[in-house]
Formats: C-alpha cells, sequence, structure tokens
C-alpha cells in the first residue's frame, strides 16, 4: 500500500510514479556524484566523468528528470597491453522538484558541475472567501389556482 492512497492527499499520483521509476532505476554507483548546496536557492551537482570528454556527454531534461548520458568512443588507434580503466557507458537519473531549473553545466578536471536554482519559496497565507448562496432563490413558491376561495 502506497503512502499517497490517503484521501487527504490529492494531486500525488506523480510523485507516486516518480518513485516507482526511481525504485526501478537501480543503485548503479557509477558514475560517483556529490551533491552539494552553494548557496541558499541552489544546488550542484558533481559527477566524476573522469576520461569522458565534452561531446561523449549528454544532459537532458525529461519532464521532471534531469538524465546525464556518458558514451565513450573507442579509439581504434589505440592497442592495448593492459586496461584497467573501463570505458564505460552510464545513465545517471535525478528527480528535480517542480520549480527547479537547470542553470547550466561546466567540466572541469574530470568532473562534470550542474547547476541548478531552487524555487523561491513563498509564504504566504491566501484567504478564501465562502459565498453565500441566498436560499430564497432555492426555493419555489406554488401559486393558488385562480378561482379558488382566499380566507
Amino acid at each position: 500500500m502506497s503512502v499517497f492512497n490517503s484521501p487527504l492527499l490529492l494531486g500525488f499520483d506523480r510523485f507516486e510514479n516518480i518513485l516507482d521509476q526511481l525504485a526501478k532505476s537501480g543503485g548503479e554507483g557509477y558514475p560517483p556524484y556529490n551533491i552539494e548546496q552553494i548557496a541558499d536557492t541552489k544546488l550542484r551537482i558533481t559527477l566524476a566523468v573522469a576520461g569522458f570528454f565534452k561531446e561523449d556527454l549528454k544532459i537532458t531534461l525529461e519532464q521532471n528528470q534531469l538524465i546525464i548520458h556518458g558514451k565513450q568512443k573507442e579509439d581504434p588507434g589505440r592497442i592495448y597491453i593492459h586496461r584497467g580503466i573501463a570505458a564505460r557507458q552510464f545513465q545517471r537519473k535525478f528527480v528535480l522538484a517542480e520549480g527547479v531549473t537547470v542553470a547550466g553545466a561546466d567540466m572541469d578536471n574530470g568532473l562534470l558541475h550542474i547547476d541548478l536554482q531552487l524555487p523561491v519559496q513563498k509564504n504566504d497565507v491566501t484567504h478564501i472567501e465562502i459565498n453565500a448562496k441566498d436560499r430564497d432563490d432555492d426555493m419555489k413558491t406554488i401559486d393558488a389556482p385562480t378561482g379558488s376561495a382566499k380566507a
């Protein structure tokens, strides 16, 4: 049974689907990454992508998922006597909350930095006016038939 099945949680069906997707994506640990808060409304995801060039990486935003793909190109001119550094591909997904935007991405010394901008939280309180229906409008009157005696 899901946490979101409560009748008090309205419109959270999407979150349940996202959690299911994350659970199915598995616990792949490559490439390693950090997530740091660099300001009140800014986050930075840093992935260790040593051996990858900018051209080997692709960052996409699909709905609310930030997806980083990496695929190194094989150099047919190289002959390895020992290959301990694997040229493997990867796909890393991060689910972004509504309102989070990608501010940019940079490569620096084998690290891919992706900067995120968080929305500014508003603490507004909105009062909803309650309209009253006039009960007289809902009531119908039946006229007495013509020719009837009035008391």
